[in-house]
């Protein structure tokens, strides 16, 4: 705990910015914050980090519930209400919003306010920019998914394997793009993937049919680990998706915080802090409104430091208890 706290003190001090008073009489900052599913911890840190650094913005949230559709009329609203700045979460709502850098529309998208991302797990695999410095166009933001190859090594230090199971949605553009890289990473570091992407119907939306019989093929197939990424669909079936793979004695391993903080027996994970993305994805944005940066001069960037999380309950109804060598570094809940 004591390391914990010290950590996150460092990294908040080494995201501070002086109060500031806007103008007396002046109004408010506005940002135009969309989310995807709700308020999450990144958020509340998102908040917190203004309020904790004494500098009085305006909060305008909307909230897309996991439908695409909806982006557009948040695209609308922006350009009427002219926001000082907008904040997106995950990768399908920032292109919604800002729509691809190679396919910028100005008619379709948001091209000329800045914008602030967070939880985008591949900014430049998933379109949303063209590099993670000098970006070309005014977004910025923080993604929070450790490296394909750490995580990789994460779960061969826990467990060796040859074969990596993975179930995603292939209607998101960046669960796509981390299969097609698990893959390339594969065929240079001797490993196969077998993957399953979820039923969808004729609209091309996602279905939860057929779960437990995907992961048993995964199994048959001979995968060693079943790779939860950051799918924002997969979350919301993970409960069935970890109890086949517990049922069909796959280890679980994450990419995403929420996961091992669910009820869902996964059993390990390489995590960012969710709350911390927000308190770093406040920092950017305050470096766009206060220090008045451009975004497009602000990096984008991940967090310092990850979390590697075990969770023991599962590893015993798996009978697969972590090296003794885990135990000097890894969180043990």
């Amino acid at each position: 705990m004591r390391r914990a706290f010290l950590q996150r003190a460092a990294a908040l001090s080494a995201w501070a910015l002086a109060p500031n008073a806007w103008p007396q009489g002046g109004k408010l900052p506005r940002i135009y914050a969309v989310t995807w599913r709700g308020k999450t911890q990144v958020e509340v840190g998102l908040e917190d980090y203004f309020g904790k650094q004494g500098i009085a913005v305006e909060f305008i949230w909307r909230d897309a519930a996991q439908t695409p559709a909806r982006l557009e009329g948040f695209v609308r609203e922006i350009k009427e209400t002219r926001p000082d700045l907008v904040f997106t979460w995950g990768t399908t709502a920032t292109l919604g919003i800002v729509g691809p850098h190679d396919a910028k529309d100005p008619q379709r998208f948001v091209t000329d306010i800045p914008v602030v991302f967070a939880m985008v797990a591949d900014p430049v695999g998933g379109k949303v920019v063209r590099a993670l410095k000098g970006q070309g166009r005014d977004i910025t933001g923080v993604y929070h998914v450790a490296s394909l190859a750490a995580q990789v090594e994460s779960m061969r230090t826990y467990r060796k394997f040859a074969k990596l199971g993975v179930i995603y949605n292939a209607g998101e553009a960046n669960s796509v793009a981390t299969v097609e890289a698990l893959k390339r990473l594969g065929a240079t570091q001797r490993f196969d993937v077998v993957a399953v992407a979820f039923d969808r119907d004729a609209d091309g939306k996602s279905q939860p049919t057929g779960v437990p019989e995907k992961i048993a093929a995964l199994k048959q197939a001979g995968a060693e680990w079943l790779y939860l990424g950051p799918d924002t669909y997969l979350f919301s079936q993970l409960d069935r998706v970890a109890a086949a793979a517990l049922e069909q004695r796959i280890a679980t391993f994450s990419a995403t915080e929420a996961s091992l903080n669910s009820k869902a027996p996964v059993l390990t994970g390489l995590v960012s802090s969710y709350y911390l993305v927000g308190e770093f994805t406040g920092f950017k944005a305050a470096q766009v409104l206060q220090k008045k940066l451009k975004a497009r001069d602000v990096p984008i960037e991940t967090l310092s430091r990850y979390s590697y999380i075990v969770r023991m309950d599962v590893a015993k109804q798996l009978d697969i208890l972590p090296p003794v060598a885990l135990f000097n570094y890894a969180i043990v809940k």
